[in-house]
Formats: structure tokens, C-alpha cells, sequence
């Protein structure tokens, strides 16, 4: 894969904290993002990325992880639907940090599995299913293109915590 590596918007920045723009092109602009957002995630040694992590205003995000079976799982997602297993389902809580808040990790609570469905570069459809890393990666990075980091699921003393140890504004834009 080729692309440039761009960089990592961090949080507080509006973009990260409001829902992205679903895709609706195809094309050459798209695949070059792709290949943009797997340059940048690689160059930070990411696992997930998702395009307004970069500043893009777009449904689209990339992964490069195991799940719980040590199979890696390397995909562009387009416009994806998360899909979680209905209640009462089995938690994973684990550490979990995010390119937008460098160099901070803390426990936080996921769906044990987790699929989602969208599209590839060329528009074909795609699902993916995910446990363990893979699982708690799916919902990170579909939260991002909803506007939530994960900082806004912890508790606000936390949140206060992971994001002064940061270096970041502990309240997001516009609250």
C-alpha cells in the first residue's frame, strides 16, 4: 500500500466531536484516502483510524488488528452499520486508548463481539466480525464517525484524568 501519512487531529478539534458526512463517491479521491488513513495509522503504530482523525469529514475507517483468536483483520470500512449482540451482552473490559488522546490508555468497557457492515473502496459490500481487540476496535472507530471519543464513554473524572495527562482541553467543544 502506498499513501501520505497525515497528521493526527487531537481531541477537542470540532471535527472529532460531530457526526461525518456519508460517502457517496467511489472513486479515485476515496481510495486515495484509504490509502492516506492506513499511511497515518501505520506511522503512529495505530491499530484503527477513522478519516475525521485526520481531519476528513467522511464515514470511513480503517483497522489493522487481531481478535481474539490472533487473526489480523486489515480493511477499509465505508458508510459501515455497527451491529452488537442484543442484551444482556458480554462485556470485555480492557485498555483501550486513541490516536486523538496520545499516549493514554485506561479500562473501558465494550461488547465482548461486534460486526459491522459497509462498503469497500470500490463500493462492494463488506462485513466484518470481530472479537476480542477486533471487536472493541469495530466500536471505537464507528463511534468516531458519530462524533464520540473514547473518552466521552468514561466517567468524568477520568475523562478529566486521561485527558489533562494528555495535554488536552478536558471538556469537549461547545459544551
Amino acid at each position: 500500500m502506498s499513501g501520505t501519512a497525515r497528521p493526527i487531529v487531537r481531541y477537542g478539534d470540532p471535527i472529532l466531536h460531530r457526526p461525518c458526512k456519508a460517502v457517496e463517491s467511489f472513486d479515485a479521491e476515496l481510495a486515495e484516502l484509504i490509502d492516506d488513513m492506513f499511511a497515518s495509522m501505520r506511522a503512529v503504530d495505530g491499530v484503527g483510524l477513522a478519516a475525521n482523525q485526520i481531519g476528513v469529514d467522511a464515514r470511513v475507517f480503517v483497522v489493522e488488528c487481531r481478535d481474539a483468536d490472533g487473526r489480523v483483520t486489515v480493511a477499509a470500512v465505508v458508510n459501515p452499520v455497527l451491529e452488537l449482540p442484543p442484551p444482556p451482552r458480554e462485556l470485555d473490559v480492557g485498555r483501550e486508548g486513541c490516536l486523538s488522546v496520545p499516549g493514554q490508555f485506561t479500562g473501558s468497557a465494550r461488547a465482548a463481539t461486534a460486526a459491522v457492515d459497509g462498503f469497500d473502496a470500490a463500493g462492494k459490500p463488506v462485513r466484518i466480525e470481530g472479537t476480542g481487540l477486533l471487536a472493541r476496535c469495530l466500536q471505537h472507530e464507528f463511534d468516531h464517525l458519530g462524533g464520540t471519543v473514547f473518552v466521552d464513554r468514561l466517567p468524568r473524572k477520568t475523562r478529566k484524568r486521561v485527558l489533562e495527562a494528555a495535554g488536552l482541553p478536558t471538556a469537549r467543544p461547545g459544551a
